[in-house]
């Protein structure tokens, strides 16, 4: 009988569902997937006290996936939720919340599960040996090295796209003054982590929301258009993502906001997002990006699918 699983994924920037049919032999086919820009990391600040305006959007965005996948058979509901939640001190009357309005219970991911599940994602569909992950989120990094396919290291840290653009002032017209302390405050971290310079010669593989407005920026500029729409196994040199990096830099909000391949609400975080990727290019000699758009759904789809077949034999 197929089983059909839905993943809620509640993120520090948007909200995202994907429900996947799973046959009886374990192959999974995605047959659904939607997306609501919630932010509701939006103004945490340093009390990290999630917001009401952005605990509101996000119950409704999550409203609106129940009435979806309640018109599925036979299915099953994962829901997770990242940094935002994770770090927020409010984080229990948050689920609480979800659970009463909502009938949902949300399962708060740690940073390394969340590592984890983007690895698992990452080796299941690129062929690579070695590499590290980057996964940048609204609110948190993940960082895993890859040696022979095995994920030999992974840390979660707590800076992402919303959380630096907020506390770096990094979303309209940057001053050079406030990059720099977010450029050192970056380095400061990743200067903390010693086996990321075991990383310093493999390619790096992207995860996370900024990182798929990189591809979609630099496919749109270049007319690199692919049939499917798919950002998946594409490949950048540090060049054109230190190139694209100036581009922003150049430009304030309302002219962020044209720029083709760039989604209008994501212009105020762009900046924030790609600086950790930008920081670990400048260590990294390797020089290659390359874009999965398989991550932490797709690790938890594996895990189950893998789970499913272990229980029949």
């Amino acid at each position: 009988m197929v089983e059909n699983l839905a993943i809620v994924d509640l993120g520090s920037n948007s909200a995202r569902m994907a429900i996947t049919e799973i046959a009886p032999d374990g192959r999974f086919r995605e047959i659904r997937r939607v997306k609501e820009n919630t932010r509701l990391s939006e103004g945490m600040g340093r009390e990290k006290m999630l917001q009401e305006s952005a605990i509101e959007r996000t119950i409704t965005a999550l409203k609106r996936f129940k009435k979806i996948y309640q018109e599925i058979p036979n299915i099953k509901v994962r829901a997770i939720t990242t940094a935002a939640v994770r770090q927020a001190r409010n984080r229990q009357e948050f689920l609480n919340r979800v659970q009463r309005e909502v009938g949902i219970h949300l399962q708060v991911l740690s940073g390394k599960k969340e590592a984890y599940y983007d690895y698992l994602g990452v080796v299941r569909t690129l062929r690579l040996n070695h590499c590290l992950i980057l996964d940048v989120g609204g609110a948190s990094c993940e960082l895993i090295l890859v040696q022979q396919r095995k994920a030999r290291n992974l840390i979660s840290i707590p800076v992402g796209a919303v959380n630096l653009s907020e506390q770096y002032h990094l979303n309209g017209y940057v001053r050079s003054a406030d990059l720099f302390r977010a450029q050192v405050a970056i380095n400061e971290r990743l200067t903390k982590i010693p086996w990321l310079r075991y990383a310093t010669r493999v390619p790096i593989v992207l995860l996370g929301g900024a990182n798929r407005t990189l591809a979609r920026m630099t496919q749109s500029y270049h007319h690199h258009h692919r049939r499917n729409g798919s950002i998946h196994g594409y490949q950048l040199s540090s060049r054109v993502v230190f190139a694209t990096y100036r581009e922003l830099l150049n430009r304030n909000l309302a002219q962020r906001k044209r720029i083709t391949g760039l989604e209008p609400e994501r212009a105020d975080i762009i900046i924030g997002g790609m600086l950790p990727l930008v920081t670990l290019l400048q260590r990294n000699s390797d020089g290659r990006v390359i874009f999965s758009e398989s991550g932490v759904r797709e690790g938890i789809i594996t895990e189950y699918v893998n789970q499913r077949k272990r229980h029949h034999d």
